[in-house]
């Protein structure tokens, strides 16, 4: 064995030198003197020597995964560099900061991150379930690396780059990258958490669009303080609470508060609601699993359609009020089909199937009951109330009529999806809820066309 192999190979117990983030920093450093290909190249050339020289420390399996990813993100960014969708520099480097500045079985992980199963040695933190106090300032550093990352290339590159756009992004880029480390997946974590980092910022540095950094941390903190308190309750899983992190950040931002909150309420009432009648529910089978605790899954399939009418106000004011009333709409369609499920199958005698009107048993896909309706107009009907409240729109009667009339048919297109692409396995639950709060949005925009 060389003096080279054996240095590696000694380093893989010395906890206080920590080689890897070492080996990155340098290449994030050098790279605005080296330029974008010739970084590339260094990342192939890393990756094959690290791949098939048997050296290893700390863990070659991550040192492999996120040089790869590095190369993968430069690869993407050099094809792209000529045409209107360039993948910036500064970008890949700070998605590049996010994965690595951290270890990713134990960051965000609610399964024991103090030892790993394979080699049994010290991984990080002593404790067997996820810390919010570790994961918080977890979430700061790679805010920081992100940022500082960017911001030395467009430093020495000297680009026309807002730096309060870059830590915009980096915001997003590292609460992406924590989402994606907490999903559980059979894809490297070093991998899917660059390039979702990436993804999300490179897509929202397309806008342009940033708020100061204080506003931007408030936003940060509140959203990932609810999360928590989510998580707290049960009714949150750590996905689920970064993914209501990331919501809350980009819909504070782009639209308001007020529209988070509205959006938040629909989180409240539906976690509540499945504690309703709950032993009943699992006694007869359709109770949610996880005991209702929610994953991101449910965050998203049930809000996707929120976000981006949220942004889209802040991106296009000019079509403001059509936005807002859709906006009501899809939020109103996510609460009311959610309390007619919890509330609708805990109905006496049996509900009937929405496409026959057939007795069918409860919880079944597409099975409707008059409670269970009357339970979807009340949601849809306090998602307006509280609308009206917020200041998210200032006519309550319009409000109220719109959001509960899309609140409503929302519902119930949700269950005829359930009766007939769920029931053939075209769509599954998520997908269901992802079409039918897009529909809701719709039917309410259009009923403000048609009225005003």
């Amino acid at each position: 064995m060389n003096r080279a192999a054996r240095f590696f190979k000694n380093a893989d117990s010395c906890q206080g030198i920590p080689i890897i983030h070492i080996l990155y920093f340098v290449l994030i450093l050098i790279a605005p003197f080296v330029g974008v290909n010739f970084l590339f190249l260094l990342s192939i050339v890393l990756f094959l020597i690290i791949r098939f020289s048997g050296i290893s420390f700390f863990s070659s399996r991550d040192v492999t995964s996120l040089t790869f990813s590095l190369a993968l993100m430069l690869f993407v960014s050099i094809i792209l560099g000529s045409s209107s969708y360039a993948y910036p520099f500064y970008i890949v480097l700070a998605a590049f900061a996010v994965a690595a500045v951290g270890n990713h079985k134990t960051s965000f992980s609610e399964t024991d991150p103090a030892l790993d199963s394979s080699s049994r040695r010290y991984r990080g933190i002593k404790k067997r379930s996820f810390s919010i106090l570790w994961s918080s300032a977890f979430l700061a550093l790679r805010i920081a690396a992100a940022f500082l990352a960017a911001s030395w290339i467009i430093y020495w590159q000297k680009l026309s780059v807002s730096y309060n756009l870059v830590f915009f992004i980096a915001v997003i880029g590292a609460v992406t990258g924590s989402l994606f480390e907490s999903i559980p997946s059979k894809i490297d974590k070093n991998i899917s958490v660059s390039l979702g980092a990436g993804m999300m910022m490179w897509i929202f540095e397309e806008f342009r669009y940033w708020v100061p950094p204080e506003e931007m941390v408030v936003a940060l903190v509140f959203s990932f303080f609810l999360g928590v308190l989510a998580y707290r309750a049960k009714i949150a899983d750590v996905s689920a609470l970064l993914s209501a992190a990331l919501l809350g950040v980009l819909i504070i931002v782009f639209s308001g508060l007020s529209w988070f909150l509205l959006l938040l309420t629909f989180f409240i009432l539906g976690g509540g609601f499945t504690r309703y009648k709950y032993a009943y529910k699992e006694s007869i089978g359709i109770g949610q699993a996880k005991d209702g605790i929610r994953s991101y899954e449910n965050v998203f399939s049930n809000s996707t359609a929120a976000l981006v009418l949220a942004v889209a106000y802040g991106v296009f004011p000019e079509h403001s009020l059509p936005i807002v009333y859709a906006y009501m709409g899809t939020v109103a369609t996510a609460t009311g089909d959610t309390l007619a499920s919890e509330i609708g199958t805990t109905a006496k005698g049996k509900p009937r199937m929405i496409t026959t009107l057939k007795l069918s048993e409860p919880g079944t896909d597409g099975a409707v009951s008059l409670l269970g309706e009357l339970a979807a107009i009340f949601g849809s009907a306090a998602i307006g109330i509280l609308a009206y409240i917020l200041g998210v729109s200032d006519n309550l009667i319009l409000t109220v009529l719109i959001t509960t009339a899309g609140g409503f048919f929302g519902t119930n297109v949700d269950s005829l999806l359930g009766a007939t692409l769920q029931k053939r396995s075209l769509l599954s639950n998520s997908g269901v809820n992802f079409v039918a709060t897009f529909v809701g949005a719709g039917i309410s925009a259009g009923l403000y066309y048609l009225i005003t």
